[in-house]
């Protein structure tokens, strides 16, 4: 399974791709200039006060946060992947999903921060790198 480095790793063999701090409880962050695709999320003490009210835990290992196209890619992930993604009320509208980093496998990681990159860069940078790399 995945470790932060692979996160790392992966995200940062994008073009255009910076790491920076993640803000908000610390960890890193990688984007474009037009946004985050990925950052490491830990959980802020509102966060684990509303789970509790709601009867669930914030899952042990470490947690990164991708973003998705919108609320329908996102809520189709955490159905099919219900041990590997998850959200919480914060994210609520937001179109990003939780990733548990340990369960997660290279493959379908390095699919998430493709298209997470995809929605981060201009449209004519993503279809260069695409046809690159024989998948447009």
């Amino acid at each position: 399974m995945a470790t932060i480095e692979d996160v790392r790793r992966l995200a940062l063999s994008f073009p255009r791709v910076a790491e920076k701090p993640a803000g908000h409880g610390g960890g890193a962050s990688w984007g474009t200039n037009i946004g985050k695709l990925a950052w490491e999320r830990p959980p802020r003490k509102h966060d684990l006060e509303q789970l509790a009210a709601l009867g669930r835990e914030w899952p042990a290992g470490e947690i990164v946060g991708i973003r998705v196209e919108d609320e329908q890619a996102k809520a189709a992930l955490i159905a099919t992947y219900p041990d590997v993604f998850f959200t919480i009320p914060h994210f609520d509208g937001f179109p990003a999903v939780l990733t548990r980093v340990a369960a997660i496998d290279e493959q379908l990681l390095r699919e998430m921060l493709t298209d997470a990159w995809l929605l981060r860069v201009p449209p004519t940078v993503g279809r260069a790198w695409l046809a690159e790399h024989g998948l447009a």
